[in-house]
């Protein structure tokens, strides 16, 4: 079973890109669960979703505590929760931000920065970053395809904003993959 764990604030996306990453995985034939933790519901705090894929059924039901990866919406957040927390050896952080890293990482991790809220503000004209960042995670880790990403957002939203959508997880997507 591989884990996801996705920092974010309310209003970002983060438990509309579990759910949509859960829909591609499931998709691409392997079970999946997605997940939100909430503390107080409002814009602007902090939120966390999860992501669970696993060849059989799983039937664990708890928190992400130890996830394969994550991904971080904001990384403002770094500075205030401690999103690296139990990361596995071998695991990969996803960060958004233009600015680069100088974050300590958990030894054996890769971190991979993109530019998300850029990448949102062209596409989409407003700085919601999750299906940036579902492009991201789908180039990084292989867990999913970009295709089945595609599909899961054309489910969920209208053409017009599907469209602009699977723009911002394509661009996330090649640019993730051009720099590996």
């Amino acid at each position: 079973m591989k884990e996801l764990r996705i920092h974010g604030r309310g209003g970002q996306g983060s438990v509309t890109a579990a759910e949509l990453i859960a829909t591609a995985a499931f998709e691409g034939g392997v079970s999946a669960q997605a997940f939100p933790m909430f503390g107080v519901e409002r814009r602007g705090a902090p939120v966390q979703a999860f992501v669970r894929f696993a060849d059989k059924k799983i039937r664990l039901r708890s928190q992400v505590y130890e996830p394969d990866y994550i991904i971080v919406q904001d990384s403002t957040l770094i500075a205030d929760v401690n999103v690296f927390a139990g990361m596995k050896k071998g695991g990969i952080a996803i960060v958004n931000t233009a600015k680069g890293g100088g974050w300590t990482v958990p030894p054996g991790v890769r971190l991979i920065t993109v530019d998300a809220t850029g990448i949102a503000l062209e596409t989409l004209g407003v700085p919601i970053t999750n299906t940036s960042l579902m492009g991201a995670f789908a180039a990084a880790s292989g867990e999913i395809t970009l295709e089945a990403i595609e599909n899961a957002i054309r489910h969920r939203f209208s053409e017009e904003l599907a469209r602009k959508n699977i723009e911002a997880a394509r661009r996330a997507y090649n640019l993730v993959k051009g720099a590996a």
